[in-house]
């Protein structure tokens, strides 16, 4: 009797262990979108309640409007960044073919009176001037990397933007489902854990909604920045480029792809001292700030050390990929959070 017991009991096991392994191949595709979907859900959920408020309990009617704000706010300007991506490769390739067929303008007066460098770089500019064999050289050793990088870059803004809108679309069901997701999941950590686990289940979701906030405190800063470097460069629509910068910083590499075209098109514009402040405004001001003020925005809201959340976003991103910048500071935050218990 024992022994049957024991079989079966090794049988059961084995069948579980299948299906756990089964769900999981079948939903290992999916779980980066889940993820986001998760964190998406999770942060906005004071929106959501003002919004199923607002329409007198009715949870459908709530989460379909959610999902619809959500996509309005991060689906919609990452697929009209595709096609001006698109756009902006084809002027940036005519440009090349243009300095091609008619060489380098000479370079303005004050480039010669920069310090330090201001001479080399008017001496190497005139060199390239009078000569369209170094010129073609000099162009055609960028341009072929350059266009690997365009594709590769467009293939991932193509996937980005599947994932995305497959996590708007998941986040729809945690909007209706979100309480009995939350009490069972709270369940299951009391039990497993007790009142530590918890703590540490709290931790996590409080470093995620810190996360959530120090990305969009960095990209306002960031938008604010960027237009402010466009209107002061001259640049057409600086609000609303912006804007747009403001919405693109939450994806990696997106403000570059707002402020570069803009210094192209003053570069074809025979404005090439704006062109390159733009570049240099960029750069050093835009672009960094990122590293700077999204892991003080979050260490700002809790109780880690700014050099472990400095870490935890820059490690995640380096290990996970952008999921990382949630996942980096949150697995930091629940060590760190054991460590101080384990030491008192």
């Amino acid at each position: 009797m024992f022994q049957e017991n024991r079989v079966d009991r090794l049988a059961a096991i084995a069948m579980i262990s299948l299906l756990i392994a089964g769900c999981f191949v079948i939903l290992r595709p999916f779980f980066s979108a889940m993820l986001w979907a998760v964190i998406l859900a999770y942060s906005t959920w004071p929106v959501y309640l003002v919004i199923e408020r607002l329409v007198r309990g009715r949870q459908a009617l709530a989460s379909v409007l959610m999902v619809v704000i959500i996509a309005a706010i991060l689906v919609l300007p990452l697929a009209l960044l595709g096609f001006s991506f698109s756009e902006n490769i084809s002027a940036l390739f005519e440009m090349v073919k243009q300095l091609l067929k008619y060489g380098l303008p000479v370079p303005p007066a004050w480039i010669a009176k920069l310090p330090f460098i201001g001479s080399a770089i008017n001496n190497y500019w005139l060199a390239l001037v009078g000569d369209s064999a170094k010129l073609t050289a000099l162009i055609s050793e960028y341009l072929l990397p350059l266009r690997t990088n365009v594709l590769n870059l467009t293939a991932k803004l193509g996937a980005d933007l599947v994932y995305l809108s497959l996590s708007v679309f998941l986040a729809f069901f945690f909007y209706c489902d979100g309480r009995k997701l939350g009490d069972k999941l709270s369940a299951l950590f009391s039990r497993v854990g007790g009142h530590a686990a918890l703590e540490l289940l709290q931790l996590a979701g409080d470093t995620i909604k810190n996360v959530v906030y120090g990305i969009l405190g960095t990209a306002l800063a960031q938008g604010f920045l960027a237009g402010l470097g466009f209107l002061i460069a001259g640049v057409p629509g600086s609000l609303l480029l912006g804007t747009l910068t403001c919405v693109l910083s939450l994806i990696p590499v997106g403000p570059p792809l707002i402020w570069l075209p803009a210094a192209l098109w003053l570069f074809q514009k025979q404005e090439t001292g704006w062109a390159i402040f733009l570049v240099i405004w960029g750069i050093a001001i835009v672009s960094t700030i990122d590293n700077v003020l999204k892991p003080y925005f979050i260490s700002k809201g809790s109780n880690l050390p700014f050099v472990l959340v400095f870490l935890g976003v820059l490690g995640g991103v380096l290990a996970f990929g952008l999921i990382g910048v949630f996942l980096g500071p949150t697995v930091l935050a629940i060590a760190f959070r054991l460590f101080q218990r384990w030491s008192k």
